[in-house]
């Protein structure tokens, strides 16, 4: 709602207004002959995303706020109240609101036409030179309001994605302990039974040698189960041979220890010696195995959270340094090593190992690499590929990310680094990705282009080597 009151009154709110009533009063006696004072109710919309409707707007009480489609919903991404300038300032390329702007308290403003400002250039130097200040702040919050937005998503991603990775290693391990509690009880009872049939020390020997060979030797490598099922009938018949319980067959078969190995174990041991050695012997065999399997899944979960605080540098305090490029990449590819398996997409990484650094900011120049890969694994087909090369050019290094998807379409090459511009439904994506990528590298000197077509698309991301430039 617009209001007509005296000229004087509205300098008066010029002149007390916290940003702009510093400037020459000449100059806000010609914002108060030009500008249109507006009254706004609580929960009335200001403008719409992608509208252009209105100039400055000069705040004198009340308060409202910018809403921004993101993938959970309308997000509040910033808030202006009395005392602050927003809309459409000089020299702004804004080419429409990014957001819904709604009223969250009764608003008194000043209104400037748009088609004004070429004239409000001219005559209020110092009013010109406070909302281009003003508008540098503003870009600077939306830059980093951006940027964060971008890191909790991908990191939500992540998680999502983390748990389940995380959970097949961890439900394994769960496993394998539980059977090694079985295990180590039967290998006890044997040990005991051993020690009550009092071995000698040439039987001793005879079944450490043994012991030694199995524990050096790989698992069995029986590769299905008619192979293995073959291996436990002969190891059935050779039980029988010596009067031994074929209930050990099962346990046998499954280690390294081959028919002759049995012969030369019976020509010192017979009877009831003979099935206890054989008893321990499968149950220690077992029991390794799975610690091996422990070892292997614990293993794979500590790689896990070790590329997930190396990609967010979780436990660091932001600075520029000195950036190694490799681990960086290899940390987002295992992160998303879980994606790519669920689509069948292969992803090679060919880095160089004298590689040199670059200088940055190490969490924002893996944040590149994440939305790049991810968009990659995104666009391959099923059963895809997609290949990171890195590479040293000259006095910088470029990172090469490929994927053999159906490419992009040639009449929105030139939006894809656009902020919100995306392809993906409503809720599915913020069109923040490439233009996070394009702010990063730029940030950082660096330059990144794109190269299309039906098979292969490829995105090149330049940055100088650190004090190159």
């Amino acid at each position: 709602m617009t209001t007509k009151v005296s000229t004087d009154h509205v300098i008066e709110l010029l002149a007390a207004h916290k940003t702009i009533g510093g400037a020459p009063r000449e100059e806000l006696v010609w914002l108060a002959e030009h500008g249109t004072l507006a009254r706004y109710k609580q929960g009335e919309i200001v403008a719409r995303r992608g509208e252009l409707t209105m100039g400055p707007i000069i705040i004198f009480s009340g308060r409202f706020a910018i809403y921004m489609q993101r993938e959970t919903g309308m997000r509040r991404m910033m808030e202006w109240g009395a005392g602050d300038i927003s809309g459409l300032l000089p020299y702004s390329r804004m080419t429409g609101s990014p957001g819904d702007v709604v009223v969250e308290e009764p608003c008194e403003t000043l209104k400037i036409n748009p088609g004004l400002l070429p004239e409000l250039i001219r005559n209020c130097y110092e009013v010109t030179a406070i909302m281009v200040h003003v508008m540098t702040d503003r870009a600077r919050r939306f830059t980093s309001a951006d940027l964060r937005d971008e890191k909790m998503i991908s990191l939500g991603k992540l998680a999502a994605g983390f748990a389940h990775e995380l959970n097949n290693p961890a439900s394994a391990a769960l496993r394998d302990a539980s059977a090694l509690s079985n295990s180590l009880e039967v290998a006890e009872e044997a040990a005991r039974s051993l020690c009550i049939s009092g071995l000698t020390s040439a039987q001793l020997a005879e079944l450490d040698a043994l012991w030694a060979v199995t524990k050096s030797a790989p698992k069995h490598p029986a590769v299905s189960g008619l192979e293995l099922a073959d291996r436990e009938e002969l190891v059935e018949e050779w039980l029988s041979r010596h009067q031994l319980s074929e209930s050990l067959a099962a346990d046998i078969a499954g280690t390294p220890v081959a028919i002759a190995d049995l012969d030369r174990l019976s020509a010192a041991l017979a009877g009831a010696k003979l099935e206890a050695a054989l008893r321990w012997l499968a149950a220690a065999m077992s029991a390794r195995s799975l610690v091996l399997d422990i070892e292997r899944a614990t293993k794979r979960i500590h790689t896990l959270v070790a590329a997930a605080k190396g990609f967010t540098h979780m436990d660091r305090t932001p600075e520029l340094e000195s950036v190694e490029i490799a681990p960086g990449l290899e940390d987002t590819v295992a992160l998303l090593e879980g994606k790519a398996r669920s689509k069948s997409v292969s992803i090679t990484v060919h880095i160089p190992d004298d590689l040199p650094p670059v200088h940055g900011y190490t969490a924002e120049i893996n944040q590149i690499w994440m939305n790049l890969i991810d968009n990659a694994i995104g666009a391959a087909p099923e059963g895809g590929q997609v290949s990171v090369d890195a590479m040293h050019e000259g006095a910088d290094i470029v990172v090469s990310v490929v994927d053999n998807g159906s490419g992009i379409p040639p009449e929105i090459m030139d939006q894809i680094f656009d902020p919100f511009f995306t392809t993906k439904p409503v809720g599915e994506g913020t069109g923040l990705g490439l233009d996070i990528v394009r702010r990063v590298v730029r940030w950082h000197d660096g330059d990144v282009k794109v190269t299309s077509e039906k098979g292969r698309t490829e995105f090149r991301v330049r940055l100088p080597i650190g004090g190159a430039r």
